[in-house]
């Protein structure tokens, strides 16, 4: 069975967008595209004004949301088999669970009617934090989000976040025949003693020891995928963020926390999530 992706939208301009990079990103990858909008105007149905038509209003911008989305995949490539839905819950929850069976899940940045000067909308920080897969988040400038650099950049975390997101960015990068960016940043402690000093590998090579562990499997497995390692002193949420000015999509492992209320991201999705200036991916690491 093909798992579809599946893309939440709301007709604002963000979600436009979206629609765009989910129809190019199924294309590539030869899987369906799910279309869905959350909406809770079944449950509010007495309370809503009707329209001429006798339906509720809500409801027909709901129908009108999914029949544009649907639209103007079909324009962009009408090779792409398109499904919508209306889900009678609210965004992130019909997200969350619509993800659980999906190939990958696309957000815009920001919805309808929030503020123009967020720099991340609502929506798609809880999404991003509360979903089981792979989330991708279409946000930056023009060039990161029509993938004109042909490079997708990792940054690698530790052990327990990096498989899935490993795995993920190799595939990605195989299915466009583009560079792989691997990039993982490096702290030098305030002080070290001159034994330990002795003693130990440095930050620098412990980071490069990193890289080549969690790599190798992936590297044997898709050998056609060019890979550029690289180790980089500084925080790794500013370092990802600058290096993003030349991606196409950025790809960052996260740690799912069982029993955990709320938002499960760490810092350095965070950052990139506001700040990158190309989509972010976020994959959670499977337990």
């Amino acid at each position: 069975m093909t798992l579809p992706l599946v893309a939440g939208i709301d007709g604002s301009d963000s979600s436009l967008l979206a629609i765009d990079w989910a129809v190019d990103e199924a294309g590539r990858h030869g899987v369906p595209l799910r279309l869905v909008y959350g909406s809770l105007w079944e449950r509010y149905d007495g309370a809503l004004p009707f329209t001429g038509l006798g339906r509720p209003s809500e409801q027909v911008l709901a129908e009108h949301i999914v029949a544009s989305g649907a639209e103007r995949a079909a324009r962009r490539n009408p090779d792409v088999k398109v499904t919508t839905d209306v889900i009678p819950d609210d965004a992130v929850s019909a997200l969350v669970r619509e993800g659980d069976g999906a190939f990958a899940l696309v957000t815009g940045s920001r919805g309808r009617g929030e503020l123009k000067g967020l720099l991340l909308g609502s929506v798609g920080l809880a999404v991003a934090g509360r979903a089981r897969g792979p989330v991708i988040v279409v946000r930056g400038d023009q060039a990161g989000i029509t993938g004109t650099h042909e490079r997708i950049l990792l940054g690698l975390g530790d052990a327990d976040t990096a498989v899935e997101a490993v795995r993920f960015a190799f595939r990605e990068a195989e299915v466009r025949g583009c560079v792989l960016d691997v990039v993982r940043a490096w702290r030098s402690p305030a002080r070290l003693s001159r034994h330990a000093e002795e003693a130990a590998n440095t930050p620098e090579e412990e980071a490069s020891a990193l890289l080549d562990g969690l790599l190798a499997a992936a590297i044997a497995e898709h050998p056609q995928v060019r890979v550029h390692r690289t180790t980089l002193e500084g925080p790794a949420g500013k370092v990802l963020m600058n290096r993003s000015a030349a991606a196409d999509l950025v790809v960052v492992g996260s740690r799912p926390r069982t029993g955990h209320v709320g938002l499960q991201l760490g810092r350095v999705s965070h950052t990139l999530l506001h700040h990158a200036l190309c989509p972010v991916a976020v994959v959670p690491q499977r337990l």
